[in-house]
């Protein structure tokens, strides 16, 4: 059941509204003004506020970028008279998801707010998990993901689905960029037309032309017949071009030709074809590097840039561990006709401390492991494979390529889960060091945000999410948490 704040001065508005969406099955509670939206807002978990604009104490906008500052997924409708609809315009503007002007009706009411729960609905939950924000119907995988680092994605997503520009999809081996490609396509104006995946890499550098622009009969050994090429059989469609780092020269020059021209010449033919084909490309190389040795074409990678979507590795969203882990045994459930029930606490720790070089697909590969493997109702830290158990994959702190690094385990251990008679300054280990050849170079103002980032999660984990409770127990003025929270892009709301 959802949850709804109303907040209205006018009592009979007010409880008409409140009755309304109760009648169509919302949990509803009251506030009279801005300033106890946002402190119940602060104290309570709400999916969706409905709020006047002109309010005694705090008006509606005012307390909208409270709320909005306090937790940016809460949607706000907006209630206005017809004269202030330019505040209610203003208010959409400070991330309001729409407005209704009076008086109003309960009917336009619950189709806007139904409308509003959709829309989060698609960019926090189903955006890669289940979609209305599709991934077409050709494939097994989904997108999931909550942390801050992947609502971005989903942001970029939605805008770009609503146009045609090139896309260059960025990130490492396993993070899904093809299904980035997918969600982009399936939710833009050619969802009705064909998604066609190419990979690059996989195909020698003597056939890619043909397969991508095709051949006439005749036009090399073994063309025993003319052959449409991708591009042609894309046409009003979108086509994926996966490690397109790997591409030559010459066919960089034949792509840039492509996405400016909207025209290409088969293999062995005289005639110009033109398509209408938008090109979504992915790679996990270094483009930066490969500009400046001359192995990729600037010009083509800002054509392609415009828009850059970087895919974050596993490592860096491991608040999403436990809800990719929960889809992958409901998915394998579903495959191999079983009732695994869930992981055992110590099986979750092992795979959220582990650093999952292969990403995604390699905790998918390792649930599946694990359904092999596990004979019970719960996956048992038995059924984890030694590797990860032991974490002999993880990156090493001497590692020339490794960021810096803090070992937040012993801060935790040390600080935060202990009493303070109980502290001892010598536990205090942890490096914040780059290596660069035989210089070791540290800085300061990095490790202190980074252990200001690590501590805040931590005081938020310790006191599920809870905003004043956190100030008090982690002992932070109140603003200066929520100054942070703004700073790191923390959302408490995954530790509830």
């Amino acid at each position: 059941m959802h949850k709804v704040l109303v907040v209205d001065d006018d009592k009979v508005l007010q409880q008409s509204v409140k009755q309304a969406l109760v009648f169509h099955h919302f949990d509803v509670e009251v506030a009279d003004n801005g300033k106890e939206a946002v402190a119940a807002v602060y104290r309570e978990n709400y999916d969706l506020v409905v709020m006047d604009v002109n309010m005694p104490e705090m008006d509606g906008i005012e307390a909208l970028m409270e709320i909005k500052k306090h937790d940016p997924s809460i949607i706000v409708l907006i209630l206005t008279a017809y004269s202030n609809v330019s505040d209610a315009v203003k208010a959409v503007k400070e991330g309001a998801f729409n407005y209704l002007e009076k008086p109003i009706t309960s009917e336009n009411l619950v189709a806007l707010i139904k409308r509003a729960l959709k829309a989060r609905s698609m960019v926090e939950t189903t955006a890669f998990s289940a979609p209305t924000l599709s991934l077409g119907n050709d494939g097994d995988d989904k997108f999931v993901g909550e942390s801050n680092s992947m609502k971005k994605v989903f942001d970029v997503i939605s805008k770009l689905a609503k146009v045609n520009t090139p896309v260059l999809i960025r990130g490492e081996s396993g993070t899904g960029k093809e299904l980035v490609a997918k969600a982009i396509h399936f939710n833009g104006p050619r969802k009705d037309n064909k998604f066609v995946a190419v990979n690059c890499g996989a195909i020698s550098e003597n056939l890619i032309e043909s397969e991508l622009f095709g051949h006439e009969k005749g036009a090399f050994t073994g063309a025993d017949a003319r052959k449409i090429g991708k591009f042609q059989y894309a046409e009003g469609g979108t086509l994926f071009l996966d490690e397109i780092g790997d591409i030559s020269p010459t066919m960089q020059v034949k792509l840039l030709r492509i996405l400016q021209e909207k025209k290409f010449t088969p293999v062995g033919s005289n005639r110009e074809i033109t398509v209408d084909v938008r090109i979504i490309a992915a790679s996990h190389k270094p483009f930066e590097e490969m500009i400046k040795d001359g192995s990729f074409r600037e010009d083509l990678f800002y054509r392609l840039n415009v828009l850059p979507v970087y895919l974050p590795p596993l490592r860096e969203r491991k608040t999403d561990i436990p809800h990719l882990v929960n889809y992958y045994v409901n998915y394998f459930n579903e495959v191999h006709g079983l009732e695994v029930k869930g992981l055992k606490p110590d099986a979750m720790d092992a795979l959220q401390n582990f650093s999952w070089p292969g990403n995604i697909r390699e905790l998918r590969n390792t649930i599946e492991h694990c359904f092999i493997m596990e004979s019970s109702d719960y996956v048992t830290l038995e059924a984890i494979p030694m590797k990860i158990k032991d974490g002999s994959d993880a990156l090493p702190a001497e590692d020339n390529n490794q960021d810096a690094v803090i070992d937040f385990k012993s801060i935790k251990s040390s600080v935060l889960d202990k009493d303070p008679s109980e502290i001892d300054d010598s536990q205090y280990k942890f490096v914040f060091a780059t290596k660069e050849g035989d210089q070791i170079k540290m800085d300061f103002q990095a490790a202190k945000d980074k252990f200001e980032n690590e501590f805040i999660i931590q005081a938020l984990k310790l006191n599920k999410g809870k905003i004043n409770q956190t100030a008090l127990n982690a002992n932070i003025p109140k603003k200066t948490l929520l100054r942070k929270i703004e700073k790191y892009e923390i959302n408490p709301k995954e530790y509830y």
